[in-house]
């Protein structure tokens, strides 16, 4: 791995394209790698991690980007959604929308949400909710948290629509199934 001195955060920053191949960079919350000149969103700096070739990212266990394709070769669909639930799964208590979520996958809204679609049967926003449900879930079951602050680490705008789409999903409200199934 190589060091991120401030030149280097220049090219990312500037996406200077006279630096690729002479660095590449991944980003640790999301597992993809680029070249300096990709123009996917600037990633915080303590997110980043430099490697001197795309075969140290790979080794590393770093996805190459769609955007910028830094080994060259296309990123199958297959790789793709399962990076783009690893972004869902990782950041679900986040205010994660179709744009968001296409910024960090680095590709485009309609694309992701078409590709998305026909390889899981379900949109990324219906995924999203099964994972946030999951972990409220798992919440309820184990914590004394509020209701509200369970809804809110989860990612949902408020209580109340966390209350209506738990009670949707298992046709209980959450405080129900708390008593029904808390372990503590």
């Amino acid at each position: 791995m190589l060091t991120l001195t401030p030149q280097r955060y220049q090219a990312i920053k500037t996406n200077d394209v006279t630096q690729d191949g002479r660095f590449y960079y991944g980003v640790k919350s999301t597992g993809i790698f680029c070249r300096p000149s990709c123009h996917s969103r600037l990633p915080k700096q303590a997110h980043l991690v430099l490697f001197a070739t795309a075969t140290d990212a790979l080794q590393a266990g770093f996805r190459p980007c769609k955007r910028c394709r830094p080994t060259g070769n296309a990123v199958s669909i297959a790789d793709w959604t399962v990076e783009i639930n690893q972004i869902m799964i990782n950041q679900y208590q986040t205010k994660l929308d179709l744009e968001t979520l296409a910024q960090l996958a680095h590709g485009s809204p309609f694309y992701l949400h078409h590709v998305y679609q026909q390889q899981t049967g379900q949109t990324p926003m219906a995924y999203l909710k099964q994972v946030r449900l999951a972990q409220a879930k798992k919440l309820l079951q184990t914590t004394t948290l509020p209701i509200s602050t369970i809804a809110t680490q989860c990612g949902f705008q408020s209580a109340a629509y966390f209350s209506t789409v738990f009670k949707q999903v298992y046709q209980q409200s959450p405080r129900v199934f708390r008593q029904k199934n808390s372990r503590t």
